[in-house]
């Protein structure tokens, strides 16, 4: 199987298990992420198809979706990955990036050192684009009304400071999540290209936030 075949294989496995998903998280979620890392990657010293699988396959069963599950997206990973002609070592590098992706994680202050790459930077920035600028704003909004959230409650402070568990577990409204994620994004970013990117997209969200507050209170 050349490497084309391999990537289309992964494509098609990847829009049939993700049919019917979560808007914020269907296919072209995953097609986006996936040009954000081949775009990172090119300035970066990395394998890859190690990238291009990790990408591909890193949102295939987001745990939110699974009551909460981390186990399940790594484990349809991997025995997806073992039914194609890749080494144990690639199989097992992807998997641990799907593991260590999240934004979730870096909440757990209890953690071990977790698993790092070269690799995993470039993918988590791309997903990490994702989730902030204009798409970023649709994909919140989107997800909140699947969720069925309050748009904004001034009666609810945003946290600031919450763990792991906590946050998995936050139902605040959707323009809470603005300060409780996806404007500490920018500051994560941890590659040249990436943190080059976030710039203008954190800038939109900023902008977008001050004309919402205008419009909330009537200005």
């Amino acid at each position: 199987m050349t490497d084309t075949e391999l990537v289309e294989e992964t494509i098609t496995f990847v829009k049939e298990t993700l049919q019917g998903a979560e808007g914020g998280h269907d296919w072209f979620h995953i097609q986006r992420v996936f040009r954000n890392a081949l775009l990172i990657a090119k300035d970066e010293q990395v394998d890859i198809k190690t990238v291009i699988l990790a990408a591909l396959l890193h949102d295939i069963a987001d745990a939110k979706f699974y009551d909460g599950d981390e186990t399940v997206g790594p484990r349809i990973a991997r025995d997806f990955l073992k039914s194609l002609p890749l080494d144990t070592k690639t199989v097992t590098h992807v998997v641990k990036i799907i593991e260590n992706i999240s934004f979730k994680n870096s909440l757990d202050k209890g953690s071990k050192t977790r698993f790092d790459s070269r690799e995993l930077q470039v993918v988590q920035d791309a997903d990490r684009l994702d989730a902030i600028g204009a798409i970023g704003i649709a994909r919140a909004f989107n997800y909140g009304g699947f969720k069925n959230r309050q748009i904004h409650n001034p009666e609810i402070a945003p946290k600031l400071t919450m763990e792991k568990e906590e946050y998995k577990k936050s139902n605040s409204p959707t323009i809470n999540h603005f300060y409780e994620k996806l404007l500490l994004l920018k500051d994560k970013m941890n590659t040249k290209t990436g943190k080059k990117l976030a710039l203008e997209r954190h800038q939109f969200m900023l902008d977008y936030l001050e004309q919402f507050y205008k419009e909330w209170e009537a200005n």
